[in-house]
This record gives C-alpha cells, sequence and structure tokens, in this order.
C-alpha cells in the first residue's frame, strides 16, 4: 500500500531560505540532467535512464560542494523523475520533458524517513494542526 501525506509549513525566515536553497539544487540538477541527456542523445543516438543520471551525483557533488548540503535521497529522486519522464514521453502519455524555471511551481520530495507529527510545525513554527 503506498501512502502519501500532502502537508503545508510555515518556515521561519531560515527556514525559507533552506527549502530555497533546496529547490533550486534540484532544479538545477533536473536542468542539468535535462542537458546531458539531450547532448547523448545527440552525439550518440541513445539517451540515458535515471539510473544512469543517478550515479552522476557523487561526481556532480564533488564539483559543486553546494550539492552535498541537502539529502541525496533528493537528488537521487530528480534523476528518477526525470527518467519517468522520459519514459512517458516516449510512450506518448506526456509532452517532452522541459528546463525548470524559478518561476513557476516549486517541489521536491523526500522518499523516506520524514518525520510528521501531531503537532505539524516546521521546526517550532507557532501554528496547531489539531482539530
Amino acid at each position: 500500500m503506498l501512502k502519501a501525506v500532502k502537508i503545508r509549513l510555515y518556515p521561519n525566515n531560515q527556514q525559507k531560505q533552506l527549502l530555497e536553497q533546496s529547490f533550486g539544487n534540484c532544479r538545477w540538477l533536473w536542468n542539468s540532467c535535462l542537458d546531458l541527456m539531450n547532448k547523448t542523445d545527440n552525439d550518440t543516438g541513445q539517451g540515458l535512464s535515471g539510473y544512469d543520471l543517478k550515479k552522476q551525483i557523487p561526481a556532480l557533488k564533488k564539483e559543486y560542494e553546494w550539492l552535498g548540503l541537502m539529502y541525496s535521497q533528493c537528488l537521487q529522486q530528480v534523476c528518477l523523475n526525470l527518467g519517468v519522464a522520459f519514459n512517458n514521453f516516449f510512450e506518448r502519455r506526456a509532452d517532452y520533458p522541459s528546463f525548470k524555471s524559478k518561476h513557476n511551481k516549486q517541489s521536491i520530495h523526500y522518499p523516506q524517513n520524514v518525520l510528521v507529527s501531531r503537532r505539524l510545525s516546521c521546526h517550532g513554527s507557532s501554528r496547531d494542526t489539531s482539530p
């Protein structure tokens, strides 16, 4: 059984900055991997899978130290999502994947180990979600 939880956070200024950095890192990785897939397809005629892209993350973390500041599973999920986007395109369920913009909807996936308590505070926010 798959379970998903959608929550709304009320972060303070420091937490907003961390979230924006995480969004930016994931967006940069998406755009970088999409560019790599386009170049690989043009050069060799074959694309890369999401798992092939995941293998590139450690090298990118060494080159760009700021990528190491966030959860690696979020970065891995970006690569897998891009692979799924290409599969959907090739099976004619979606358009060709596009580059992400800072001005569009921002999202990030934490595949596991996310703790949601009864009081959905974002590290000290005073909003209570109790009924």
